[in-house]
């Protein structure tokens, strides 16, 4: 049956909700539907999408039977994926909106699925996702009677990689889109992984201990926590910090105050900003296990496995950073700057970072926002990037790191409030102990000078 049919036979129930156990019969393009029943005050229906002969897409489709807003929401994935995000979707659900998730091909958080499998590389590349949307929002027509009066995007890491992938292969898909903490330079960050650890593991003297990153991190707000005018653990704006861990090193013996001569060397390699791939942001110390502890990222370390040299055995210290565009692939890689396609329908697109980040480097968010400006000139009316001091990967950290980028995407797309400022909450003992304002890239938030820092009343978005 075509899309065309589907929709057609969505109309013909005139209206009126279809029951959840009839959508079994639903005739879907590229697949089948597996399983539809009604649990919880909501229809659940499964399909499994086969677009290819290698492909076995499984997702799930999620409707609420009362109290529908009329909205569709897509979420994502984290790393591999390998399974459908079921905690997601029950937000989602949970908030009126029917939703689907997808597990993008293949079962299990690793990238062995890759191995000799193209077509399911490309599926999780950006196949699976966009499979699932056209299937869900068919799902949702059937059983509603109408269609998602709009489609949002909402999701971060892996899920951000995909919401950009969307947003440059399939702009018909979602009318806004939020992508937090985008993994979208997909081989940028697994080289990056890969020379951090080949900095921390080429010699035995360069390992650095996990028990001193929290000593790392002191230096670093030593040097450049006050540069924003509020001295408050958080580095406002990590591009300012001209932080050299020398500062810290030995003068004498090794100990867990100071860094050897060959750990500092290491440390400055995880900042270094290595031709085509930036490194951790100064303030992300933290979490710098991430990268830095006994083995290799194993995400970064599984795609030149299996993507790159398909070889399982292939070992992280032999490669070659000499020559690193050869890695480039556009099968995983969201960093396609055109985005005027999108736009040119009404697309929003709210993108986020966390400046402590330690899993993707926040400076891969800077650099495609700055690639976008540069191709199509003016964005501010389509598209916002947002940092956030403080925040590590898709939340947590020092810094103010819960806020509601999907209620200011949806403002935006409906009525045309446009985000100036995102109030951002960190929260301690289950109270919220400080708000500050998330300002649009390249804005900063400034101390007025009076009343308590830890308000966001107090600080207004100004040009750095």
């Amino acid at each position: 049956m075509t899309r065309a049919a589907i929709f057609a036979f969505c109309c013909a129930v005139a209206g009126a909700q279809t029951p959840c156990e009839s959508l079994r019969g639903l005739d879907i393009p590229h697949g089948k539907i597996t399983g539809a029943a009604a649990a919880d005050g909501a229809c659940r229906v499964t399909a499994v999408l086969t677009p290819t002969a290698d492909s076995h897409i499984e997702m799930e489709a999620r409707m609420p039977i009362e109290d529908w807003n009329g909205k569709f929401l897509g979420v994502g994935n984290g790393g591999w994926a390998g399974s459908i995000s079921t905690a997601a979707m029950a937000a989602a659900l949970h908030d009126g909106y029917a939703t689907a998730s997808t597990d993008t091909g293949h079962q299990g958080g690793g990238g062995s699925f890759a191995l000799g499998h193209p077509e399911k590389l490309i599926d999780y590349g950006y196949r699976a996702v966009h499979e699932m949307t056209v299937t869900a929002k068919a799902i949702v027509s059937a059983f509603y009677g109408r269609p998602a009066r709009l489609a949002f995007w909402n999701s971060c890491s892996n899920g951000g990689r995909q919401a950009l992938m969307e947003a440059q292969r399939y702009p018909d898909d979602y009318d806004g889109i939020v992508a937090g903490a985008p993994a979208a330079d997909w081989s940028g960050r697994a080289l990056q992984s890969l020379w951090v650890a080949q900095a921390l593991h080429r010699d035995a003297a360069s390992y650095i201990p996990p028990a001193k990153f929290p000593m790392i991190h002191a230096a670093v707000l030593t040097a450049c926590d006050a540069l924003d005018g509020v001295k408050d653990g958080i580095i406002s704006d990590p591009s300012r910090c001209k932080f050299d861990p020398a500062v810290r090193q030995c003068s004498g013996p090794d100990g867990p105050g100071c860094l050897t001569a060959p750990q500092v060397t290491a440390a400055r390699k995880i900042y270094e900003y290595h031709g085509t791939f930036p490194g951790l942001a100064p303030g992300s110390e933290l979490g710098w296990s991430t990268y830095g502890g006994p083995k290799p990222f194993a995400t970064g370390d599984d795609h030149f496995k299996y993507v790159v040299f398909g070889d399982a055995q292939w070992d992280f210290l032999t490669l070659d950073f000499s020559n690193v565009a050869r890695f480039r692939n556009p099968t995983v890689d969201a960093v396609d700057p055109n985005l005027r396609p999108f736009f040119a329908r009404g697309g929003k697109l709210i993108q986020y970072h966390g400046w402590a980040d330690p899993q993707i480097p926040p400076l891969h968010s800077v650099d495609y926002y700055r690639h976008v400006v540069e191709m199509v000139g003016k964005v501010d009316d389509s598209y916002r990037l947002f940092m956030a001091p403080g925040m590590a990967h898709c939340g947590g950290g020092v810094g103010p790191n819960q806020f509601n980028a999907l209620a200011a995407l949806e403002r935006w797309r409906e009525s045309g409030a446009a985000p100036d400022r995102i109030t951002a909450y960190h929260v301690e003992s289950g109270k919220v102990d400080t708000t500050r304002p998330l300002c649009p890239y390249p804005q900063v938030a400034k101390y007025t000078g009076v009343g308590s820092t830890k308000d966001e009343k107090n600080f207004v978005c100004v040009a750095p």
